[in-house]
């Protein structure tokens, strides 16, 4: 029951680290990353397919600041090209013979900042989700010990034990949030 409980606490909370940790790739901090447009939808095909980048094109980084997408198909090059246009990422789009290159603008140190305030935000946003998968595994351990399934001394265990997880996560994200910080104001 102890393994379960904990086990469920680490899944859920794996679940909102990676969605932050997502979410915190989709900042530009002025170098090439991957993770910048390959979530972007396409429509391609004339419109029948809403794709993914990365569902229609390799992403390679050329250089720190251009990344060179080579779609699988070249009958979306255009797709692709637009799709990323209206985006609005600002992002620079060249088409190249088969290829898409993109290049990431140098930061001001004013937009920087900006972006910096925002990765505390998401980091927070992070940290609520970390905050209800506790709660989440603290109900189920009071269901428990109401149901008569465990005793209190276990339910006061349990609950240490989800504290102790939760604990190492907030730490993830803060060590994560200063990283992409870091990253961010490296000129």
């Amino acid at each position: 029951m102890d393994s379960q409980i904990t086990q469920q606490t680490r899944g859920r909370m794996d679940k909102a680290f990676s969605v932050l940790k997502e979410d915190f790739g989709t900042i530009k901090t002025g170098k090439a990353n991957p993770q910048l447009v390959e979530n972007i939808v396409i429509s391609a095909y004339g419109g029948s397919a809403r794709l993914k980048i990365m569902e229609l094109a390799t992403i390679h980084v050329q250089d720190h600041q251009t990344l060179l997408l080579t779609p699988f198909d070249s009958s979306v090059l255009r797709d692709i090209e637009k799709g990323i246009s209206d985006s609005q990422l600002g992002l620079g789009i060249a088409v190249d013979g088969t290829n898409v290159r993109v290049t990431i603008p140098a930061l001001t140190q004013e937009r920087r900042e900006e972006f910096v305030k925002l990765i505390h935000k998401k980091a927070e946003n992070g940290k609520i989700m970390i905050r209800q998968a506790r709660q989440e595994s603290n109900e189920e351990i009071e269901k428990l010990k109401k149901d008569g399934e465990i005793t209190e001394d276990d339910e006061k265990r349990l609950e240490k034990e989800v504290q102790k997880i939760t604990d190492e996560y907030i730490g993830k994200i803060d060590e994560t949030r200063d990283m992409k910080e870091k990253e961010l104001m490296t000129v």
